[in-house]
């Protein structure tokens, strides 16, 4: 049986939503390595480990990115599939 047409109003919101959801990427590429790299600056001034934990926090910077990126991924196909 035919699933019968969701109004066009609920299909915009849909594809706003999954817009906003993947327009978020770029600034979670730029946003999680940055935030790693000031966290780890600031360590290694305070603990006077230079550029070990620069670099440690900078990996854990993409990570997150990576991670958070993914879900969000995840979350816009759910929605398509939807």
């Amino acid at each position: 049986m035919p699933e019968p047409e969701k109004p066009k109003k609920a299909k915009g919101r849909r594809e706003i939503r999954q817009l906003g959801l993947l327009g978020t990427i770029p600034i979670l590429l730029v946003v999680g390595p940055v935030v790693g790299f000031f966290i780890g600056r600031w360590l290694d001034s305070k603990l006077g480990t230079e550029p070990y934990l620069l670099i440690v926090f900078l990996i854990f910077g993409f990570i997150a990115s990576g991670k958070e990126i993914y879900g969000i991924i995840k979350r816009a196909e759910q929605d398509s599939d939807e």
